[in-house]
């Protein structure tokens, strides 16, 4: 952590949200209940919220809605893969929104999380005031290949014992390796399999980064809810096929958004952000030289505090 940070905040407000199909989202509020409404959306997909995501928002200025995407987290039931797309979420996000009785928020998203910000905005321009987003991620085949595939010139020793523990036979097709081993009728190879691409994950995210703090180890159900999750959304790429982010810019052009980009990313990679930033005209792309993938990079950390300063300085002079 970083003390561009602000202290330690619990919610004022918290729930569970029926959204259908047996979907149950949970979310919360923290900070100033009358302040500028923000989402956060978390990465992955089949990333959740934790209490160190609420304080990258001035209590003093923003009310923060973090909520954890379906099966994801403290969402019911955790890692259920039905009715379980980018589109639903969008919709989950709308209906979080009326919930909540929100007119207009700010959204914020990093990862997966930007991208799935992007299709809320591009899907409902009218209910967003302006984006942060980091790391930007578009769910396209190329990105996908680059995760699996390209980062082995980086991390050799990582990859080699991630394609092992999936397949010893294979030397690709690892995503595709990865579905079998999780639909397997042993729940011990499902949970090997989980954790190898966990451990791959992790490898991936740290790579250029200082020592991560120790956190435990996912217990087995939330390991497997993880990657179950980001499967099977990586394999039908983000449920975007028909509707990539990048063919709907139009409808978004006019909005603000700070575009946080760590010069080191190898997750997400700066050129997928500066091909977004070329086609939204009100976007700011701000390249973090020192930065990389991780929020917490304690770079990225002050880059995207700032960032959401100037939107409240913005946002305070056009809604007052």
């Amino acid at each position: 952590m970083t003390a561009s940070l602000f202290p330690a905040v619990e919610p004022f407000a918290s729930g569970l949200l029926e959204v259908g199909n047996s979907h149950r989202i949970y979310w919360e509020q923290s900070g100033h209940s009358a302040g500028i409404p923000v989402l956060f959306c978390h990465g992955g997909p089949g990333g959740h919220c934790s209490a160190a995501h609420r304080r990258f928002f001035d209590p003093q200025c923003y009310r923060a809605i973090l909520f954890d995407q379906r099966g994801c987290g403290r969402s019911q039931p955790l890692g259920e893969t039905r009715h379980n797309t980018t589109w639903d979420l969008v919709a989950d996000i709308e209906a979080l929104r009326h919930h909540l009785g929100i007119d207009h928020w700010l959204l914020f998203g990093g990862s997966w999380g930007s991208t799935l910000a992007l299709a809320y905005a591009q899907s409902h321009p009218g209910a967003v005031l302006g984006l942060v987003l980091r790391g930007v991620f578009l769910g396209t085949d190329e990105e996908v290949d680059w995760f699996l595939h390209g980062l082995r010139r980086f991390l050799p020793e990582a990859w080699q014992a991630f394609a092992r523990a999936l397949d010893p036979r294979t030397s690709g097709h690892l995503l595709q390796a990865c579905l079998r081993r999780l639909q397997a009728a042993r729940p011990p190879d499902a949970i090997a399999a989980a954790r190898a691409w966990l451990d791959y994950e992790l490898a991936a995210v740290s790579l250029g980064e200082p020592p991560l703090e120790s956190s435990m180890s996912p217990s087995d159900e939330a390991a497997l809810a993880r990657v179950r999750v980001q499967t099977q959304y990586l394999r039908r790429q983000c449920f975007l096929a028909e509707r990539p982010i990048l063919s709907r810019m139009a409808g978004i052009r006019s909005l603000p958004s700070i575009i946080v980009q760590g010069r080191l990313d190898m997750v997400c990679p700066p050129v997928t952000a500066h091909r977004l930033a070329a086609q939204w005209d009100a976007a700011e792309l701000r390249m973090v030289e020192n930065g990389g993938h991780l929020a917490f990079n304690p770079a990225m950390t002050g880059a995207l505090v700032q960032a959401l300063a100037d939107f409240s300085k913005r946002l305070a002079v056009e809604l007052a």
